[in-house]
């Protein structure tokens, strides 16, 4: 991402714009003050309505501007440890590495390069749209 990694981790830190980024996610309802201090957690939606999911997502680890480390639930279909590793790059950009895994629930059950090759797809949007709010849509 054409933008330094405390930029990125801007948005990372606003709970708020999940909702704008990741894909799944179709609201968030509400985000805890400390977002993101471990234990903390954000309140969503996910999937498309009227079919959609209430769960939380719980901040793991933080280590500012560098990691981010969340346990995303979807429940019942289980819920995945989400990884968020932030690098600068020598041109004052970042380098963004999300790893996903399930870590609990059906899902994580019956994985298959199936699932995977839709996880990489969604991933690869998702770190899409974090990267056009860090370079051009969020100003908070």
């Amino acid at each position: 991402m054409p933008v330094p990694p405390a930029r990125v981790f801007a948005v990372l830190k606003d709970g708020w714009t999940y909702g704008d980024w990741v894909v799944g996610t179709a609201h968030i309802r509400d985000v805890d003050a400390d977002w993101p201090r471990p234990g903390s957690s954000l309140h969503h939606k996910a999937g498309p309505w009227p079919f959609s999911l209430k769960d939380k997502s719980t901040v793991v680890s933080c280590d500012e501007p560098h990691q981010l480390t969340i346990c995303a639930g979807v429940w019942p279909t289980g819920e995945a440890t989400v990884e968020f590793r932030l690098a600068p790059t020598d041109g004052g950009g970042t380098r963004v590495t999300l790893a996903e895994d399930f870590s609990a629930g059906p899902l994580g059950a019956i994985w298959n390069r199936a699932n995977d090759l839709v996880l990489y797809h969604r991933n690869r949007e998702t770190l899409r749209r974090l990267a056009d709010l860090a370079t051009h849509g969020w100003g908070r």
